[in-house]
């Protein structure tokens, strides 16, 4: 069996992780790698022994051996790039948002359908964790009765200082919504994937706590830690906080917030669905843990045990209960999931898979406007 070989585009801070999760899957190869930073991308394909290194997708895309490309691009770029790799015939596999708004977005959704050879993904990640698939298979089944709430929150501090900045705090890189678009379309998506419902109504509250923020003046990576660097003033539109009442399409009632200025919390997506008969919860910094509510009887809080799980979950816990599996490994259970589709000869349209589809990533697109335009009129949104 010959391996498929990809490429990517973007080797900002996600991308290293896409080369990591792909070489865990086993049966995929990174032949090479290119961004507008042809310095940036040069060191990368070093560091990371990748044999080919190119300054754009256009050069990336004229290699015929690849026959995946990654999009870990700044969201600015997230439609044109996934409509030159569409339209080349190479499967895909985007970072999310789909693009910057839904006229993009369904555009590229039409454009896949017109190319129906083409797989395409979006790296919704936290669907991938062996417990949130657990969860949904025991939603499923009705083992917490039929559901009635869902809840909770997704939390950062990576935007707690005014000097705290990259690309995403300007809209014109990143799009009107930053702490929506960027966090909070995950916990949307995570919780429809449980439930297997969708979001169809919004409320919102959204907050700009700092107008302006200092970007510095020299080039730096995602996330670096900046010091005695010389700032410039920089205006900003999109939000450091939002809120969301909703209901979904199968009448559930819920709602959630999410920040990225809450000092201390790092990564803190948690959410609960309580049912009539019991309550499930997790929480992605302790993602080895489930927790499992009653009326009448003892809670119970479940460690990740593969040899527990459900036939079709498993495969998504490699390691022994115990042996703590996290964000690289939901990481690499998206991508597994998503080249094992390809490998298997499955067509979008046919054949379902675990990953997240244009489809649905350009309906987090549509609710993601439904919540800014929520916050603008103060009343409730239908998507």
């Amino acid at each position: 069996m010959k391996n498929i070989k990809c490429g990517i585009i973007g080797m900002g801070y996600i991308g290293v992780y896409h080369i990591d999760a792909i070489r865990r899957i086993g049966f995929a190869e990174v032949s090479a790698v290119a961004d507008i930073n042809y310095e940036i991308a040069k060191k990368k394909a070093s560091d990371y022994y990748i044999p080919k290194c190119y300054k754009g997708i256009d050069e990336l895309l004229s290699n015929p051996e690849i026959s995946v490309v990654h999009n870990c691009t700044p969201n600015k770029f997230h439609y044109e790039i996934n409509k030159k790799i569409i339209q080349s015939g190479k499967h895909i596999f985007s970072e999310k948002p789909l693009a910057i708004n839904s006229r993009e977005s369904e555009e590229l959704v039409k454009l896949l359908k017109e190319n129906p050879e083409v797989v395409a993904g979006v790296n919704f990640i936290y669907r991938m964790n062996p417990l949130v698939q657990e969860m949904k298979v025991k939603v499923r089944n009705g083992d917490i009765g039929k559901p009635i709430l869902a809840h909770g929150s997704y939390l950062q501090d990576c935007f707690l200082n005014q000097t705290d900045y990259n690309w995403r705090v300007d809209k014109n890189l990143g799009g009107a919504s930053r702490v929506i678009a960027d966090i909070g379309s995950h916990w949307m998506d995570t919780v429809q994937t449980i439930l297997d419902d969708k979001i169809i109504e919004v409320c919102s509250d959204l907050t700009v706590i700092y107008k302006t923020r200092k970007k510095p003046k020299t080039r730096f990576e995602t996330f670096a830690v900046i010091t005695d660097a010389e700032y410039e003033e920089i205006k900003v539109d999109n939000e450091d906080y939002g809120a969301v009442l909703f209901k979904t399409q199968n009448g559930i009632s819920g709602v959630f917030y999410v920040s990225e200025i809450s000092a201390g919390r790092k990564c803190y997506l948690n959410l609960e669905i309580n049912g009539t008969d019991a309550s499930i919860h997790w929480n992605q910094e302790t993602a080895d843990w489930m927790w499992i509510g009653y009326k009448d009887k003892y809670n119970q809080q479940v460690m990740r045990n593969p040899n527990l799980m459900a036939d079709e979950v498993r495969k998504y816990s490699s390691l022994a209960a115990g042996h703590p599996e996290g964000w690289n490994d939901a990481e690499r259970n998206n991508i597994y999931s998503f080249y094992k589709y390809i490998l298997d000869g499955k067509k979008l349209g046919k054949n379902n898979g675990d990953f997240a589809t244009f489809d649905e990533a350009h309906y987090i697109v549509k609710l993601t406007e439904a919540i800014l335009e929520s916050n603008r009129t103060k009343r409730w949104i239908k998507v």
